[in-house]
């Protein structure tokens, strides 16, 4: 879909749908309404989690890691945009992996129009380095990290989203 048109749907504060959608990133979103973004924490059964590092050109956080994740699109369950976002932007599928759905959060941006909830799943299966497609347009390199590496990351304040989704990482 031409990111252009993308549409989102619109949530209440009970993340329910409302019906009515919004377009990618137009921040119109009243005191009440979010979006949906989803995250996908991916690890292989040696705990070791695949991580990415954002391109330099990218307006937010620029050059900082990260999971994989992106927002659901109109009519998309949060299953499905995570299914899509890694796959998307790694490469592999991880519909048959062992996992799933661990929490959501909401993040309120007060005068932004840009509320969010956010599921986090994380998803544990077996892959080759070979396996791994990045995004190149979206991504700068990757790195298979430990947890410890992870953390080391997040405390030099360049591990996107970290102190919100770090209970994904224990297993």
């Amino acid at each position: 879909m031409d990111k252009k048109m993308e549409l989102w749907d619109i949530y209440d504060e009970n993340k329910e749908k409302t019906g009515r959608t919004m377009k990618r990133n137009d921040w119109c979103l009243q005191e009440g309404e979010y979006h949906l973004t989803v995250l996908g924490v991916v690890a292989r059964k040696d705990k070791k989690f695949l991580i990415t590092k954002r391109v330099m050109t990218k307006a937010w956080a620029p050059g900082w890691w990260e999971v994989s994740g992106g927002a659901a699109m109109a009519g998309e369950a949060s299953l499905e945009a995570v299914h899509r976002e890694v796959l998307e932007e790694t490469g592999l599928n991880v519909k048959d992996w062992d996992g799933g759905y661990l929490f959501t959060y909401k993040r309120e941006n007060p005068g932004e129009g840009d509320n969010y909830f956010v599921d986090v799943y994380r998803f544990v299966g077996e892959f080759q380095e070979e396996d791994i497609c990045i995004q190149e347009e979206e991504t700068d390199g990757w790195k298979l990290a430990t947890v410890e590496e992870v953390q080391e990351l997040a405390q030099q304040g360049i591990f996107l989203h970290y102190d919100s989704i770090k209970e994904a990482f224990i297993f």
